[in-house]
């Protein structure tokens, strides 16, 4: 099957997730892969170093899948997963902030699922986010929803259920 993207280009290697948006199933979950890395390098930093990489990765993303978009002519081509990227670095907010509740890597997983749905599900504000807004901001801005729709639920659940765990 042949794709518009060319990877050897280093905005299509980027919106695409290193290539992982190019898998034939599910590209939207194997694109959220290419977060845990990022995460990685970036967990162990300083709060304010997560959240700048974070803004850049966001902000950055707007042109990267605008443009990519734009070049392949599919607004939010499902290779493009760039926004994936940047709505789980928004997902994993609560780690960073010290409400882990398992192991880094555990909680991690449960998050990456958490984002997951809410990117596929989107519920409410999230679908209006995908349906109203195009380009760049519009890619970016539904994934960025379903992140942060997710850490709420994180944040809560470790509020609510830490004091009968113990």
């Amino acid at each position: 099957m042949s794709t518009p993207f060319r990877l050897r280009r280093p905005l299509h290697w980027l919106a695409t997730g290193g290539g992982l948006g190019l898998a034939p199933r599910a590209p939207g979950t194997f694109g959220t892969l290419a977060a845990l890395p990022l995460f990685a390098l970036l967990y162990p930093a300083p709060l304010a170093v997560y959240l700048l990489a974070t803004l850049a990765v966001v902000v950055g993303g707007i042109w990267i899948c605008g443009r990519a978009a734009d070049e392949v002519g599919v607004h939010d081509h499902p290779a493009i997963v760039w926004d994936e990227v940047g709505g789980y670095l928004v997902a994993a907010l609560p780690l960073v902030t010290g409400f882990g509740v398992f192991s880094v890597w555990l909680d991690a997983a449960l998050l990456f699922l958490l984002f997951r749905f809410f990117d596929a599900v989107k519920p409410g504000p999230i679908r209006w986010l995908d349906r109203h807004l195009h380009g760049g901001l519009g890619i970016m801005a539904d994934d960025v929803a379903a992140g942060a729709a997710a850490a709420a639920v994180w944040y809560a659940s470790v509020v609510l259920l830490t004091p009968l765990a113990g």
